[in-house]
């Protein structure tokens, strides 16, 4: 369950870019072309999005594989900067157990120079992320947050001087991280104008540098007001913007009509962006922008201090995922045929901790991203990782009563068949009737106490693979994120610790039932009524329905209840359905069965 949005340098992109900052092409290997290039060569090198993505897992390089490449880049050029556009330090549990120490280690450890900060750097508090500067040893920068008394949260900017070349560094911070982290946060910030605060210091740094770079945790998505895009255009004079948060693949770089070289890597270390520049007389001659992946760095050594660091790292966190967080008197079900299949107090934990964290109206996750139960006795973190493991992140949607409904008729579709997308909710209940068509079979939706109103607008927690359309819940990418609150196993943690002890059973939010038959509507009376002649009433003589009953059981069998079975799969082996099997058993919930019940089959 991943949350990639790769967009490409000649197709997407084009479409984003010609109403934002005029012509834009992928870029050409120099400034004028047919000339070659004169002055001193600058590298510089750099990521964007990397999420914590700490151990080489293909296609994610890791930080170790990542320094390697460095290294090979930095001999052939002593001249090489290493720059970072955010969101490094959150995303999986080797930066969430310490809250961004691992990441900030390993990063100073890699020589980076300077770096952006993410929406998600500040996923555990400003303070944290001010701690979190100190320790890495190199320059946090950004022109655009601003503290409470007016000033800067960090320096807007920085000037390296590159033999003899003085490159002016400026960062930007994407106004969205008001809301795509936790706004406690961010409690007492601002986030300024992207574009004002890059015009300030670009006009204050033209004439002391020689080449402006700029690093940028804004993003290229339509739905964003301050994109990399809309800076490039409204400020002339940079010649290299480097950007981040929308996770942007650009193979080549893409050349706006001002010259500004934009420069995205994607995402989780699956490639390190090369920016090659020749200044010659405080004037770039040429600048290309490219990527490498896994496939090309494939004969490339890790850089074995990083290594050594990385795992130094997990052997000091192995104890802390051993950490008792809550225990449970019960198995808390996640196994796939169960999850995927039906509501399960797992589920309803999820889900719960998912509002909880949220304050939404309701929450939905797929079952799908349910990995494994957690057996009655001692949570533990390591317990909730290996049930969560995607580090996917909770994030809030206000959408319409229609695409709830829309929702769950996805999720629902394959019943009783496990299905991925099979919705666990929380705030709301609802029925589902298996013997309609697909896409009718989900009614009698209670949100709180209320029925589903499918014109009002409820707040919706959801993880974020499913916000962007992942498990065809295509309804959801419609709408902008409203909030953003971390990853789903911090949640579920945070919740178990508060419970201690958590209930046993679910709560009975998904349940099996016939579609009720509506009554027609009154009709309305005329503004003039017309009174006909009386005719007397002719009343329909109601046809008795027979009263259906399973067939009378001669010599019946009797089915003890395995681990792992279900009612589908139990009639299948016994060339039933497992509607027979429900109604000869008196099941109110055909999902709700359990290791050691016996099930009667009927006579062969």
């Amino acid at each position: 369950m991943n949350t990639k949005k790769w967009l490409t340098s000649l197709s997407l992109t084009f479409s984003l870019l010609l109403g934002s900052i005029g012509t834009v092409a992928a870029a050409d290997t120099t400034i004028t072309p047919n000339t070659t290039p004169t002055g001193k060569h600058i590298t510089i090198l750099h990521t964007n999005d990397m999420h914590a993505r700490a151990v080489e897992a293909s296609p994610a390089m890791g930080f170790a594989k990542l320094a390697g490449i460095i290294d090979s880049y930095r001999t052939k050029n002593p001249n090489t900067l290493l720059l970072d556009a955010g969101d490094a330090v959150h995303g999986t549990t080797f930066a969430t157990l310490v809250e961004g120490e691992s990441v900030a280690n390993v990063m100073k450890e890699m020589g980076y120079q300077a770096m952006a900060p993410g929406n998600h750097e500040f996923n555990y508090g400003y303070k944290r992320l001010v701690e979190l500067s100190k320790i890495m040893g190199f320059p946090m920068l950004s022109a655009n947050i601003k503290t409470e008394d007016g000033s800067n949260l960090f320096d807007p900017y920085l000037i390296k001087e590159v033999d003899g070349v003085k490159v002016g560094i400026i960062a930007l911070t994407t106004p969205e991280t008001a809301y795509k982290t936790n706004p406690k946060n961010v409690n007492g910030l601002k986030f300024t104008n992207p574009a004002a605060e890059a015009k300030v210091f670009v006009d204050k740094l033209r004439d002391k540098v020689d080449v402006i770079v700029v690093i940028g945790h804004l993003g290229q998505d339509e739905s964003s007001t301050d994109t990399s895009f809309k800076v490039v255009k409204e400020v002339p004079g940079i010649d290299v913007f480097i950007d981040g948060h929308s996770h942007t693949v650009l193979e080549n770089g893409l050349l706006s009509d001002n010259n500004t070289l934009i420069a995205s890597t994607g995402e989780y270390t699956e490639h390190l962006g090369v920016i090659d520049l020749w200044v010659d007389g405080g004037k770039v001659t040429k600048k290309t922008a490219t990527l490498i992946d896994e496939k090309e760095a494939v004969n490339v050594k890790p850089n074995a201090k990083v290594a050594t660091l990385v795992d130094s790292i997990l052997a000091k966190q192995a104890p802390l995922l051993k950490e008792e967080v809550g225990t449970t008197p019960v198995k808390l079900e996640g196994a796939r045929e169960k999850v995927r299949a039906g509501e399960t107090n797992l589920g309803d934990l999820i889900t719960d901790a998912m509002r909880d964290i949220s304050s939404a109206d309701v929450a939905i996750t797929n079952g799908g991203g349910i990995r494994a139960s957690i057996d009655a006795g001692t949570i533990t973190k390591g317990g909730v990782i290996t049930v969560l493991p995607f580090g996917n992140q909770i994030v809030t949607l206000n959408v319409k009563g229609a695409d709830i409904k829309a929702a769950l008729e996805n999720g629902v579709s394959d019943y009783p068949e496990p299905k991925g997308a099979f919705p666990q909710v929380s705030g709301l209940k609802f029925q589902i009737d298996p013997s309609q068509p697909k896409g009718s079979r989900v009614h009698s939706v209670i949100v709180g106490d209320k029925a589903l109103d499918l014109t009002a607008t409820y707040s919706l927690a959801t993880n974020d693979f499913m916000s962007v359309g992942g498990d065809e819940y295509k309804m959801f990418s419609k709408y902008p994120q409203a909030g953003m609150y971390g990853s789903l196993d911090e949640a579920l943690i945070k919740l178990i610790k508060k419970r201690n002890t958590i209930s046993a059973e679910s709560g009975n939010r998904i349940v099996e039932g016939k579609l009720p038959v509506l009554k027609p509507a009154p009709t309305t009376k005329p503004a003039e009524p017309v009174t006909p002649d009386p005719k007397p009433e002719v009343k329909p003589v109601p046809t008795p329905k027979p009263e259906v009953k399973p067939a009378p059981v001669k010599d019946t069998k009797v089915y003890v209840v395995k681990t792992g079975d279900t009612l589908y799969s139990i009639s299948k082996k016994y060339n039933t359905s497992w509607q027979v099997l429900r109604d000869l058993n008196h099941l109110n919930n055909a999902q709700l069965i359990h290791p050691g019940q016996k099930i009667t089959l009927p006579a062969a």
